[in-house]
């Protein structure tokens, strides 16, 4: 056979962290559609490859044990999520060698699979997933404020999302909730999740600072933000913006920012409770006492779906070094399988 299955210690902790926090990086394959029970691996030549968000695709040519070739879909994470971790456009192309393991479709098992590490024939290593072990190590690089280039790590993302099950919905909120799937993501869209879970998504963010504003450019689904800082209003509540409409000033060093005007949105709060017009979200991004990290936290209040105000904390870290992947949504990537 083409592949062999294996398992590692690592592997174990997949259908836990699936289960729990309902990963967006299988958002239209759902984790459900993939048996993360089985750790498999393939090798074979890359014979088509496409770098895309909000997932990369690649196929192997595999060859069996008896002369005959096959072809082998490998499923990997967005162009964004896995940039970061050391999975870039270049880091393979058509005709390489390389080795992926990872776990089969269920309906498919012999040619799909969810890709979580490449190798190549030199024995290099690539992550493919948003729980991958990153290829770099960017050192203790210390902020000199909170302008530059930052990184949430996952475990902000899966504590986002995680601390969200413990918030009390309103009747409206437990519907909504309740009746999203896989492929009722916005994402298909190419739409992006509202703040905070934009905040905390695992993707590079570079925040620059100016005397009036602060702009924030998130690797993410071409999001971006401008927190206002010249004193100016809210506009009327007739204008909207899917990120809302950010003001904000200065306590310190600490950045204290208020948002509202949102426009409505299934995936304004998480990947599956929605946020409406009548948001309101405070956060504050605070320099770490070693200048090492921003704590990101704040407050949501949204009468419609929620019973009582939110809170959160997250993290950041400093990457000075991170390059964004700077890769638009492909709608018709968005789209792929959202029927299988």
């Amino acid at each position: 056979m083409y592949y062999r299955a294996f398992c590692h210690a690592s592997s174990l902790l997949f259908p836990v962290i699936l289960s729990i926090f309902a990963l967006p990086v299988s958002a239209h394959h759902s984790a459900a559609a993939f048996d993360i029970s089985k750790t498999i691996e393939v090798s074979g030549v890359i014979s088509a490859y496409s770098f895309r968000n909000p997932h990369v695709y690649m196929t192997l040519t595999v060859s069996g044990e008896n002369g005959q070739s096959a072809e082998v879909e490998v499923e990997a994470g967005a162009g964004s999520v896995i940039a970061p971790l050391g999975f870039t456009r270049d880091s393979v192309s058509v005709g390489d060698q390389v080795t992926v393991i990872g776990n089969p479709g269920r309906r498919k098992p012999d040619s799909l699979l969810l890709g979580r590490e490449l190798y190549t024939i030199d024995g290099s290593y690539y992550p493919l997933n948003i729980s991958s072990r990153s290829v770099d190590d960017f050192g203790d690089a210390v902020a000199d404020s909170l302008a530059g280039t930052w990184f949430p790590p996952r475990e902000s993302f899966f504590g986002y999302l995680g601390g969200a099950n413990a918030w009390q919905l309103t009747e409206a909120g437990k519907t909504a909730s309740q009746a999203s799937t896989s492929t009722s993501t916005t994402h298909k869209d190419c739409i992006p999740i509202g703040i905070p879970g934009l905040m905390v998504y695992p993707v590079a963010n570079t925040v620059s600072v100016y005397a009036d504003r602060v702009e924030m450019d998130i690797d993410w689904l071409d999001a971006e933000r401008t927190i206002w800082l010249d004193g100016r209003d809210h506009p009327d509540a007739s204008q909207t913006f899917l990120q809302g409409h950010s003001t904000g000033h200065w306590e310190g060093e600490v950045l204290v920012a208020e948002t509202t005007n949102f426009t409505d949105h299934s995936m304004g709060l998480t990947m599956s409770v929605p946020g409406s017009s009548r948001r309101k979200i405070t956060e504050r991004f605070e320099l770490s006492e070693d200048r090492k990290q921003v704590i990101y936290s704040g407050m949501i209040m949204d009468p419609d779906y929620l019973k009582a105000p939110v809170s959160w904390q997250a993290r950041w870290v400093y990457r000075p070094g991170m390059s964004h992947a700077n890769e638009a949504c492909d709608l018709e990537v968005a789209r792929r399988f959202l029927d299988d």
